[in-house]
């Protein structure tokens, strides 16, 4: 097999990795409704997050990845553990009470469309015609899920808002991640702001759920299956992965995956939880996928490369003629 077979056959393997993480991510919504039904939530997501950073560290230490932050590095990664996990780890476990795992889903399904906007409002770009239809269309697709999720017209749910607040905070600590992982290890970063993150969770929740631990211990048996998956396998694992795969196609082609990750918690909500899909949660699953492509720049991208593919094809034509 020649060097351009080898080759598509392993990013044909990277597509299956990908497909396999989204699957894994977007069964992670019900299976943490599942938790905060039985568990308190915040205690609960403390150590799921804990366990999550003790299983990246372990294969860091593995693979000998593992050393300590600098000065420079020790403010940008609380400022993103703050934002990108603990902030929406906490509100999407409080959301799901209140809230469904289909409507969390499609909710959550608006973070990489929230963080292209928000980078554009912090660096002072203009959207392109195409990003700004993609934000309307997202939006629309997010407004139809929470006012008729229900199969009705209802008003903001309380729980649903509280799962865009988690989407829309971490989005912006993305951004200040960004920052962090140019002198740390993607990986390595994770590890230590889901540390940081889950002792923060903790003691928050020492305070928001003073017998929390004790009901956690009584309750942990009913769900310590669907907890471990969770935590070592989504929460854990599944970034790893995730940040692997960007490694090897790129940030734009694996970023196009992620839309797998909203159609998977919609489906996982349906067979774990027997939640009803609604015309409302199609049509909002098919505006939001299509915003996100559009809005995310994943569109415009996957032109400039069809383009450029184009070009190089046709001046390599014209120079075999010569």
């Amino acid at each position: 097999m020649g060097r351009i077979g080898w080759l598509k056959m392993n990013t044909m393997k990277i597509y299956l990795i990908l497909v396999v993480n989204m699957v894994i991510w977007g069964f992670n919504v019900p299976f943490v409704k599942i938790i905060v039904e039985h568990v308190p939530p915040v205690t609960a997501t403390s150590f799921r997050i804990l366990i999550a950073a003790v299983t990246v560290f372990l294969i860091l230490g593995i693979t000998r990845r593992v050393r300590l932050p600098h000065k420079s590095e020790w403010g940008y990664m609380i400022a993103g553990s703050l934002t990108s996990i603990v902030s929406h780890h906490f509100f999407l476990s409080v959301g799901l009470t209140q809230t469904s795992a289909m409507n969390a889903g499609l909710i959550l399904g608006m973070g990489p469309l929230l963080t292209v906007l928000l980078s554009m409002l912090f660096f002072k770009k203009r959207p392109t015609l195409i990003t700004a239809l993609g934000f309307i269309l997202g939006s629309t697709g997010v407004s139809l899920t929470v006012l008729f999720g229900s199969g009705k017209l209802q008003g903001i749910n309380l729980g649903d808002f509280e799962i865009f607040l988690s989407i829309f905070i971490q989005s912006f600590g993305f951004i200040i991640i960004n920052k962090a992982s140019k002198t740390m290890d993607s990986v390595l970063l994770t590890a230590y702001m889901l540390l940081i993150a889950s002792i923060f969770l903790f003691v928050v929740s020492l305070r928001m759920e003073p017998t929390g631990l004790t009901t956690f211990v009584d309750g942990f048996s009913d769900v310590w299956v669907v907890f471990f998956l969770s935590a070592v396998l989504s929460t854990g694992l599944g970034q790893m992965i995730y940040n692997y795969a960007i490694g090897q196609v790129g940030a734009a082609t694996a970023s196009i995956f992620l839309n797998l990750n909203t159609l998977f918690s919609v489906i996982g909500a349906a067979l774990f939880l027997q939640e009803t899909i609604k015309l409302a949660h199609f049509i909002g699953f098919i505006l939001i996928v299509t915003g996100v492509i559009m809005g995310s720049g994943t569109l415009e991208t996957l032109i400039r490369q069809r383009q450029k593919k184009k070009v190089e094809s046709q001046q390599s034509v014209k120079a075999s003629n010569h």
